[in-house]
C-alpha cells in the first residue's frame, strides 16, 4: 500500500461527515452502548470498564464522539483524537450539547504527539482500527497506555473482505480475494460507494503483531448482525452478517 491513505481518508470523512449527523446524536442520547455498523447490544460484550472513576481514557479516531460521551458517563477523564476536521466539529457540537468535557485533538492517531504512559483504557471503534495500518496505530496505542492499561478495538472481520467483490458490491458467499497476504482494501476508485483506505490482517498476523508489540490478548469476539435487523449496511447484506461474522473485537492488555 503507497497511496497517502492519511490524506484520503480524511478528504473521505470531511466530505461523509453531514451524513453522520443524525446517526451521532442518536448515539450519543444511549444510556446503554450498542456497537459496530448493526447497533449490536452490549448485553455482555463489555467493550467499556462498568466503571471508569477515575480513569484517563483515549479514543482513537473519535468520529462523532459519542463512544467518548459514553466513557465520561461512566466517571473517565476522555481525550478524543480524530483526523477530520469536519467529523470533530460534530463531536464538539454534541459534547457541549450533553455537558461532556472532552479534550478532542485534531490529529493522527499513529502518531498523536500525546505523552508517553499518559492513559489507563483506549478504545477504537470504526476509527484507527480499520483506517490506519495496524503496526503504525498499535505501537502508538501501546506507547499511550500505561503499564496494566487496556486496549478493547473493534473493526471489520477479515472475512467480511474476502468476501466482498472487487467492484464494491455487497459481500455475497464467495471468495472474492485471497486471504493470505491480507493486508486490507483500497475503495477509493470501485464502481459501488467508493470510500477510502481500509486496513486489516489474517487472524495469525494480529497475534503476531501484537506480539512483537508487547500486547497481551485477553479476549476475542467475533459479532453477527441481530436476528431483527435487515437491509444492507457498509456493503454487507443482513442475512449475510447473520451466518458469518461481520465484526471483530480485539481486547489486549499492556503488561506491568
Amino acid at each position: 500500500m503507497t497511496r497517502d491513505h492519511l490524506l484520503i481518508n480524511r478528504g473521505v470523512w470531511d466530505a461523509d461527515a453531514p451524513n453522520w449527523v443524525s446517526v451521532g446524536k442518536r448515539l450519543w442520547s444511549l444510556e446503554t452502548p450498542v456497537w459496530g455498523n448493526w447497533g449490536i447490544p452490549d448485553d455482555g460484550l463489555n467493550l467499556l470498564p462498568a466503571d471508569m472513576t477515575d480513569m484517563d481514557a483515549i479514543e482513537l479516531g473519535c468520529g462523532t464522539g459519542y463512544v467518548s460521551g459514553w466513557m465520561t458517563r461512566r466517571g473517565a477523564r476522555v481525550t478524543a483524537v480524530d483526523i477530520s476536521t469536519e467529523q470533530l466539529a460534530t463531536a464538539r457540537h454534541f459534547a457541549a450539547e450533553q455537558g461532556a468535557d472532552i479534550a478532542f485533538i485534531e490529529g493522527n492517531a499513529e502518531a498523536t504527539g500525546l505523552p508517553d504512559a499518559s492513559f489507563d483504557f483506549a478504545i477504537s471503534e470504526y476509527g484507527a482500527s480499520i483506517w490506519c495500518p495496524p503496526d503504525k496505530w498499535l505501537r502508538e496505542a501501546w506507547r499511550l497506555l500505561r503499564p496494566g492499561g487496556r486496549l478493547v478495538f473493534l473493526g471489520n472481520h477479515p472475512l467480511s473482505l474476502i468476501c466482498s467483490p472487487l467492484d464494491g458490491s455487497p459481500a455475497d458467499r464467495t471468495l472474492h480475494r485471497p486471504y493470505r497476504g491480507m493486508w486490507g482494501a483500497d475503495w477509493t476508485e470501485v464502481e459501488y460507494e467508493p470510500t477510502g483506505v481500509c486496513f486489516n490482517l489474517t487472524l495469525s498476523s494480529w497475534m503476531d503483531l501484537f506480539a512483537d508489540i508487547g500486547f497481551t490478548v485477553r479476549k476475542y469476539q467475533e459479532l453477527y448482525a441481530p436476528e431483527w435487523v435487515s437491509g444492507t449496511r457498509a456493503a454487507i447484506p443482513a442475512d449475510w452478517a447473520k451466518d458469518y461474522p461481520v465484526e471483530q473485537v480485539w481486547h489486549l492488555g499492556k503488561q506491568k
